[in-house]
C-alpha cells in the first residue's frame, strides 16, 4: 500500500513530542470549555493543523497514526490533492445558489454517479442532503410515501443518527437518546443476528423476526426495513449469513421497501464499494454520506426509480442539500476510488489487520471477538472466561493507545467494543506500528 498524502504531504510517521494531549491541545480545551455546549463531546482533545494518508498532525507538533478517519469520512485520505483541486476550483466560481433554486450539473453528476454505483441494474433517482440522519429521514419518508404504509422496522444495536426519528431508529440509549424523548411513532425493533451473542444462526434470526413482524405489526402495515449490512456504532457486528438475504426477500415479496443504511460502510471501506453486496443483496433505497465526499458535509438516499419518483414536486429537497462544493468532492472521491482501487486496498487492511487482532486474541482472554471485512474491523472486549461486556476495558485500553498516539475508536450497545478504521491510503509500516501499538495498549 502506497499512501496520498494529502495537501500538506505530511510526513508518514508517528511523532511525540510532548504528552497526549499537549499544552497547546490543552490550553484550546480550556477555551472550548467556556465556548462550546458540553454535550459536544471528543473522543482525544488533540486539536488538530493537518491530516493526510494515516497520521493527524495536533497544534503541539505531534504526529498521531490515524485508526479513525474521522469516523470512516476520509477514506481517500484527508485533503486528497483531487478533492482539493476541485473544490478550490469550485470555490473560486461560486459557493452557493440551492439546487432547488437555480441548479447546476455537478449536483446531477453525483447522482449519475451514485446510480451507477450502487448495487443493482435497475433504473435509479438519487436525492442529495447533507447528513447521514438527513438521508435516512428521507428514505422513510419516500418509503411512506411511496406504500401508503406508516410502519418501519429497525434491528437490535442498530444506529440511524440522532435526529429525532433517527434517534428513534437507534437502540442504544446512553447517550444518544437519554432524556430526549417522547420518540416518534410506528418503529418496531427486530432482533438481529448477533454472531458472537445469538445462539441462533442468520436465518433463524430471520424467521423470528419475520414472525413478529407478521403477527405484532401486520406486513400490509409496514412501509420499511432499515438496517446496516455491517452494524457500526452498535459494534461492527456483521450480521449471520443468511439473515439479510432473508429480510430482503420477505420485504419485497411484501411490498416492504428494504433500505440499506450503508452511511459507515459505504465506499469502499469493506473490500467492496458497498457492504450489501458481500451478500448480493440489492436494496430498494441505501442511504450514503461519510464517505462520500471526503470531509466536506454530504448525503445522499439512492433507490429504485418507481420509488423514488412517487414523491411529489418540492416535497423533497433542502437548502444545503448537494452544495457545490460537496458535490465537486464527491466527483473527485468517486475517481479516486476507482483509480486507486481503494476497494482493493481496504481488502489489504482487513489481510494485515484480522490475523494480528486473531493472533492478539489467542493471547489475550479480555477479546472476546474479532470481528468486520476490509478496513472495518473491531475487538469486543469481555470479563475473560465470559461473554459479560467490559467497557471499562475498552475505555482503558483506548487511552493507552492515545497516549502512545495512535487514535481509536470505541463503539458498541454495551461500550466494550474497539472499532478500527484507518484511510484507505494508510501506508502499510503505519498500519503494522499502529497495531504494534494496540498491543503494547494492551499489555
Amino acid at each position: 500500500m502506497s499512501s496520498s498524502n494529502g495537501g500538506p504531504s505530511l510526513p508518514q510517521e508517528r511523532k511525540i513530542v510532548t504528552e497526549i494531549p499537549g499544552p497547546r491541545s490543552r490550553e484550546l480545551q480550556e477555551r472550548r470549555k467556556a465556548a462550546v455546549a458540553p454535550g459536544v463531546g471528543s473522543t482525544l482533545p488533540v486539536y488538530t493543523v493537518a491530516a493526510g494518508g494515516g497520521v493527524i498532525v495536533d497544534v503541539d507538533g505531534n504526529s498521531l497514526i490515524d485508526f479513525g478517519s474521522g469516523i470512516a469520512v476520509t477514506n481517500v485520505g484527508n485533503a486528497h490533492p483531487e478533492v482539493v483541486r476541485r473544490v478550490s476550483e469550485q470555490v473560486a466560481a461560486f459557493t452557493h445558489t440551492c439546487f432547488m433554486v437555480t441548479p447546476y450539473e455537478a449536483y446531477v453528476a453525483v447522482c449519475e454517479r451514485l446510480n451507477a454505483l450502487t448495487p443493482g441494474d435497475h433504473e435509479k433517482r438519487t436525492i442529495l442532503v447533507n447528513s447521514g440522519a438527513e438521508a435516512v429521514e428521507n428514505a422513510v419518508k419516500i418509503a411512506r410515501y411511496a406504500t401508503r404504509r406508516p410502519a418501519v422496522v429497525v434491528f437490535d444495536h442498530g444506529y440511524h443518527g440522532r435526529t429525532l426519528l433517527t434517534m428513534t431508529l437507534t437502540s442504544k440509549n446512553m447517550p444518544y437518546k437519554e432524556g430526549f424523548g417522547p420518540y416518534a411513532p410506528e418503529v418496531y425493533r427486530m432482533p438481529m443476528a448477533y454472531p458472537f451473542r445469538s445462539e441462533l444462526d442468520g436465518p433463524a434470526t430471520a424467521a423470528e423476526a419475520i414472525d413478529r413482524i407478521t403477527t405484532q405489526i401486520g406486513v400490509h402495515n409496514v412501509a420499511a426495513v432499515v438496517v446496516e449490512p455491517i452494524l457500526g456504532e452498535g459494534g461492527f457486528i456483521e450480521p449471520s449469513p443468511g439473515f439479510l438475504p432473508a429480510i430482503d426477500a420477505f420485504a419485497k415479496e411484501n411490498g416492504i421497501v428494504f433500505v440499506a443504511d450503508e452511511i459507515q460502510t459505504g465506499f469502499g471501506r469493506t473490500g467492496r464499494m458497498f457492504a450489501s453486496e458481500h451478500e448480493g443483496v440489492v436494496p430498494d433505497l441505501i442511504t450514503t454520506a461519510k464517505g462520500v465526499a471526503g470531509g466536506l458535509p454530504l448525503a445522499a438516499v439512492t433507490g429504485r426509480a418507481e420509488l423514488m419518483d412517487a414523491v411529489h414536486g418540492g416535497g423533497l429537497g433542502g437548502t444545503y442539500g448537494g452544495n457545490p462544493l460537496a458535490c465537486e468532492a464527491a466527483l473527485a472521491v468517486f475517481d479516486v476510488l476507482e483509480s486507486e482501487d481503494l476497494p482493493g486496498r481496504a481488502r489489504r487492511i482487513g489481510e494485515v489487520m484480522l490475523p494480528r487482532l486473531r493472533a492478539m486474541a489467542g493471547r489475550l482472554p479480555q477479546i472476546g471477538d474479532v470481528r468486520g471485512r476490509g478496513a472495518m474491523t473491531a475487538v469486543e472486549l469481555v470479563v475473560p472466561g465470559t461473554k459479560t461486556p467490559d467497557p471499562g476495558a475498552a475505555a482503558a485500553v483506548a487511552r493507552a493507545c492515545h497516549e502512545r498516539g495512535l487514535l481509536v475508536l470505541t463503539a458498541g450497545t454495551y461500550g466494550n467494543v474497539l472499532r478500527f478504521l484507518p484511510p484507505l491510503v494508510i501506508p502499510e509500516h503505519l498500519l503494522l506500528e499502529g497495531l504494534d501499538l494496540l498491543e503494547e495498549a494492551f499489555q
